[in-house]
């Protein structure tokens, strides 16, 4: 940079100087001809003052040669020219090859007015030079013109030395002193424009502390000052925007609901970690791609195709996943931005999607329809039977002494039947509004398990069922209520007798793992879906109501193992195949 800041320095001072030394040259020539002219015209006037003194005469031809030849040793050329423009005698030897000159500007003037001067080249010659005409009137004769020409070849050999060492001089000077001055000089503005870049570079970088800052009083300190100004406010300004956005980044990365942002080139161009969880992505793979290379539902790239055609915002519903079916409450919202390109302003559209996961608003409203529907039925049934029996009674049939007793036992029996459903149900709401009292003390696992296998083996020999405990002896106690854990084990094993063909068989083991005790009751029966396996544990919901209903029970047994087992901070689950039999595992933290 200081060798392209020298040369442009030095062109600049080099042309100003020819200029201003092209002016001087101009000047200066004018002036020395002006005075070669004057002294020309001083040496011719001096010679015509003789003249006049000592008149040619013109009548005698010998005379008027010698005349001549002794005006003509002053260096002029004298040329006698009469009225008719004839040369009557010239002191040049080639005078007879000289032109007619009576009509030359100086001799016309002279014939007119006595005395006439010109300056001009010579077409002869090839040189510059000085007329002075005299009008002469002889004695008895006619007026002639004495012209004196003066040739200025000394005038330009001078003028054209002077320019010589004018113009050599000038440049040495040049050379040394504008050099000199312009090598300075560029080397002090380049240092501080190095420093100007640096500058510049630091702030591009992120750097934004001042330069100091020279006080010359020029343009560049202007501009330093300028520049630490700027970086002041464009530091506050990022740190202002760095902030908004780590709030702005935070706040949308702690969102539960997937957020997305689509630019006008359909390239996602931000997400949060609720979003790519959704697609099952990391959230870097999300970003930069298009929607529709991450996204597998068409209705919500319906949704974004509608908002990047102009629709303003679009509200939908969409459902993701196969396994686990999820419901999303879908808010996708146009938004502007402004932007440069090539110089100009650009507003460009673009799209935020929002994706609130209602999966389990929409499960619970399945479950209260499903809840409402199997208590109507539940209930129905055995209103239906009492009712029908009643009926059937006051009819005629209380005479009927071989059924009555018959229908009178069915009536009771569906009234039993409606009366466990209610206490059921009672206990159940008891459980979910946190009411359900605990007696909290150690209880023996072993004893636990041997009471609840003593009343499910009355129910299991009618059908020639095996049922066998597996307990350690050295099994830990567990922290609960004895009488809550015995119902959830006796509902598993009651379920486990009314689910499993004949001839099959039923185990009860316990073991201890990481501070809790699991307990698990498995059968060889029909087994259970894998899609209804996590639905299981909802109020009155059966795997195959046409087979649910052969058996004995309300559908509440699960639900309420379930709650009491959360309740003693454990956790309940199952493990089946269709075909093969089913497991069912709770785990209670073992008493301290």
């Amino acid at each position: 940079m200081d060798l392209r800041l020298f040369w442009k320095l030095g062109l600049a001072n080099l042309i100003l100087f020819l200029a201003v030394l092209l002016g001087v040259d101009l000047y200066a020539a004018r002036a020395l001809r002006n005075d070669y002219r004057h002294a020309g015209f001083e040496t011719l006037e001096a010679l015509a003052r003789i003249a006049r003194a000592q008149p040619p005469p013109v009548d005698d031809a010998a005379a008027l040669h010698a005349w001549l030849s002794v005006m003509a040793g002053g260096g002029a050329r004298i040329t006698v020219i009469a009225s008719d423009g004839r040369v009557l005698a010239d002191s040049a030897p080639d005078s007879e090859t000289m032109p007619d000159d009576a009509h030359d500007p100086e001799v016309q003037q002279a014939f007119l007015s006595g005395g006439g001067r010109a300056v001009r080249r010579s077409p002869t010659l090839h040189r510059d030079l000085v007329y002075l005409a005299l009008r002469q009137e002889p004695p008895g004769r006619e007026p002639v013109v004495l012209r004196f020409t003066l040739p200025l070849a000394h005038m330009d050999e001078a003028l054209a030395e002077f320019r010589r060492q004018m113009w050599g001089t000038s440049f040495l000077i040049l050379l040394a002193v504008g050099g000199g001055a312009t090598l300075l000089i560029s080397r002090s503005f380049s240092t501080r424009i190095r420093r100007l870049k640096a500058f510049s570079r630091r702030v591009a970088s992120g750097d934004f502390r001042p330069m100091p800052v020279e006080h010359t009083g020029d343009e560049l300190t202007g501009l330093a000052r300028a520049l630490n100004e700027t970086a002041a406010r464009l530091e506050e300004t990022i740190r202002s925007l760095t902030d908004e956005r780590n709030r702005s980044s935070a706040i949308l990365r702690s969102m539960v609901e997937g957020v997305a942002v689509i630019g006008a080139d359909e390239r996602i161009v931000f997400s949060n970690h609720a979003f790519a969880q959704i697609l099952g992505l990391e959230a870097a793979a999300c970003e930069g791609r298009r929607p529709v290379e991450v996204i597998r539902s068409s209705e919500l790239l319906a949704a974004i195709g509608q908002v990047l055609a102009g629709q303003e915002t679009v509200h939908t519903e969409v459902v993701m996943g196969t396994v686990r079916p999820r419901s999303f409450a879908v808010t996708a919202a146009r938004v502007e931005a402004l932007r440069g390109l090539e110089g100009r302003a650009e507003v460009q559209s673009g799209a935020v999607l929002v994706l609130h996961d209602i999966s389990e608003l929409r499960r619970l409203e399945r479950v209260r329809r499903d809840f409402v529907a199997n208590v109507s039925h539940e209930l129905r049934t055995p209103l239906t039977a009492i009712q029908g029996f009643a009926e059937t009674l006051l009819a005629g049939a209380l005479d009927d002494q071989e059924n009555r007793g018959r229908f009178l036992g069915i009536i009771r029996d569906q009234a039993k039947r409606l009366a466990r459903l209610t206490d059921d149900l009672l206990k159940l709401s008891l459980i979910e509004a946190g009411k359900l009292e605990l007696e909290l003390q150690p209880v023996g696992v072993a004893g636990l398990l041997r009471a609840c296998v003593e009343t499910a083996q009355l129910k299991a020999e009618p059908k020639q069922l095996t049922v066998r405990v597996e307990c350690p002896r050295d099994l830990p106690p567990v922290r609960g209520d004895a009488r809550r854990l015995q119902e959830v084990v006796q509902n598993l094993l009651d379920n486990a007798v009314q689910y499993t063909p004949a001839g099959g068989r039923i185990t009860v083991r316990a073991q201890a793992a990481d501070g809790t005790v699991v307990i698990t009751v498995a059968d060889s029966g029909i087994g259970i879906p894998r899609a209804d396996q996590e639905r299981i544990f909802e109020r009155f919901y059966r795997v195959d109501a046409a087979r649910s209903r052969e058996v004995d029970g309300t559908g509440l047994g699960l639900a309420i193992a379930r709650h009491i087992v959360e309740a003693h901070g454990g956790h309940i689950w199952v493990k089946s195949e269709v075909g093969q039999g089913s497991e069912f595992h709770l785990s209670i933290p073992a008493a301290n």
